[in-house]
């Protein structure tokens, strides 16, 4: 029968890369974590490591038990969060990854009506790319994430949160900002501050500027939607971004807000977490709460 101490010693080597930092994360020292990984390679009469200096390298049989322990401990710790809720009731902790737009301008405002509701729960945010977000959504890294475009993944349960429209924003001395509306011939040949490639915001404006057959001249890719603004305040050009990203400054008249006449520049948000996490009494109290807010937020902006 395999040794748990010793399987967990060699899953944590791999997963954090060395003997050391697997010895801090088990409150063990790292002598301990050697001999333990050296009598599990014993039992077996099997090599699963190779090092090379500092360098770590499974062999096969190292890969083929890796992704066992992974699982083993991924269930071990839904385990334990099961009995913490029984234990706890209505305390817990919420882990959450969110990608910028949805993470700043949304999220804030859900947490805070949760944690109003339910304070004894802890919530931690972080604010990561997509991609990342999805990735360690299915490494169990968080309990659940919010992206900004669709997947499809076997191993993950994804939910359309809210559909919000994009808006066209100048600075106030811009040409276009004594206009009431603007339709998308009326961009041909202006200056646009763009969110960088690889974006979910990217994309939908270059579909935009393509079903359109615009020719615009990019004068600015910038990371993040607070770089935009401002870039944007400066006269730099125009862009396209979220009604509610863009809500302070218009109410401070630091920017113009102008509607687009194209229905289609909306935006969307999903929620996606792993189909094999336990759901927690936390975890579905926030689930429903997003709903409640996400139908009242659309109510509101009818």
């Amino acid at each position: 029968m395999i040794n748990f101490n010793q399987l967990k010693a060699f899953y944590f080597a791999v997963k954090y890369g060395s003997f050391r930092a697997a010895a801090e994360a088990l409150f063990i020292t790292q002598p301990a974590i050697t001999k333990q990984i050296q009598q599990l390679q014993a039992a077996y009469d099997l090599k699963f490591l190779n090092r090379f200096g500092k360098k770590m390298v499974l062999t096969d049989a190292g890969e083929a038990l890796f992704e066992f322990a992974e699982k083993i401990f991924q269930i071990e710790g839904q385990a334990e969060e099961s009995l913490r809720d029984f234990q706890q009731r209505k305390r817990g902790h919420l882990r959450i990854h969110s990608s910028e737009s949805f993470g700043a301008y949304y999220l804030p405002l859900i947490v805070n009506l949760f944690r109003e509701k339910y304070p004894k729960i802890q919530v931690s945010v972080t604010i990561f790319p997509n991609p990342l977000v999805i990735e360690n959504t299915l490494k169990f890294e968080n309990d659940l994430g919010f992206i900004s475009y669709p997947i499809a993944n076997p191993r993950l349960i994804l939910r359309e949160v809210l559909e919000d429209r994009l808006t066209l924003i100048v600075a106030p001395t811009h040409p276009f900002s004594p206009k009431r509306s603007i339709s998308p011939k009326d961009l041909e040949g202006q200056s646009i501050v763009m969110h960088e490639k690889g974006s979910a915001s990217r994309a939908i404006m270059d579909e935009f500027i393509r079903k359109h057959g615009l020719s615009v001249s990019v004068a600015l890719e910038l990371s993040n939607n607070e770089a935009i603004k401002r870039a944007v305040e400066q006269g730099i050009g125009f862009s396209l971004i979220s009604e509610n990203v863009a809500r302070e400054e218009v109410s401070r008249k630091k920017l113009k807000s102008i509607p687009m006449k194209d229905p289609s520049l909306k935006r969307r948000f999903y929620l996606i977490y792993h189909k094999d996490k336990y759901l927690s009494q936390p975890f579905q109290m926030f689930i429903s709460l997003v709903s409640q807010w996400a139908s009242e937020y659309m109510r509101k902006r009818s």
